[in-house]
């Protein structure tokens, strides 16, 4: 089978993602994070999203925002009025998805759906922002996913939720297994509770059926040179030198 090309992995080199915008500084899902992320040379940023109890869409990882900012509380409970006082590590506000798309508009999107409030919302944006090539949503739960996709129509590009990684991994042991259609990427740990994901045969078998592979979250320079050994086709980072660094030295980093 061809390779997937979704518009949106137009890329002629593995992909290095900012995860969350890099979180070495402890201001990820930042406005901040992902200016430093471009002004490092980063195009591909990874983040996640919520909705408030009025409906915005906010770019955040957790439910609640007592781990990173100095508010407390669940995002869904709040109104985006008092969301918008938050800040993460006291210094800088949680900012809408919509507002991100508008500030870097070259820049391409990993989007994390954290919250079935915030299935439609996104796709919605999308539409309405004609962003279909430049974000990819993707989920552990694989059936909002396919929601997803299902509302959009294949214009969305999807990543495989767990259901999907298992799937896939049973296939590259030569077990039978379904895999949901449409979707561009797996993205995966490079191992889950001790037990190794990606290997030759795992990458392999995406390839085989069209998908790339995206491993998350990679910070250790050794374990990225083996994984673009492999033939991964996308790294995600905390640490946006390291992974340049190690790009940079193989001449692949576009």
């Amino acid at each position: 089978m061809t390779r997937v090309r979704h518009p949106y992995l137009d890329h002629p080199a593995p992909i290095p993602f900012a995860h969350r915008g890099g979180t070495a500084d402890g201001l990820e899902n930042t406005a901040a994070a992902f200016r430093r992320a471009a002004a490092s040379g980063y195009r591909y940023f990874e983040t996640d999203v919520h909705t408030t109890a009025d409906g915005a869409l906010v770019a955040f990882h957790d439910t609640t925002l007592d781990r990173v900012t100095d508010a407390r509380g669940r995002i869904r409970d709040l109104p985006w009025s008092a969301v918008r006082e938050a800040r993460v590590a006291g210094k800088e506000p949680l900012p809408l998805f919509e507002d991100l798309l508008e500030e870097f508009p070259e820049a391409r999107w990993n989007v994390d759906i954290k919250a079935e409030s915030a299935l439609a919302p996104l796709v919605e944006l999308i539409r309405r922002a004609d962003a279909w090539d430049r974000v990819c949503v993707g989920s552990f739960d694989e059936g909002r996913v396919a929601r997803a996709l299902k509302l959009a129509g294949p214009r969305l590009a999807t990543s495989y939720g767990v259901r999907g990684v298992l799937g896939l991994r049973l296939r590259s042991l030569g077990i039978p297994a379904a895999l949901r259609r449409g979707a561009v990427a797996a993205q995966v740990p490079e191992s889950q509770s001790g037990i190794r994901v990606v290997d030759r045969r795992f990458v392999a078998a995406a390839h085989a059926r069209g998908l790339q592979v995206h491993v998350w979250t990679v910070n250790d320079p050794e374990r990225m040179a083996s994984l673009l050994d492999l033939g991964v086709d996308g790294i995600m980072t905390d640490h946006l030198e390291t992974l340049r660094t190690v790009l940079t030295d193989r001449g692949v980093w576009v």
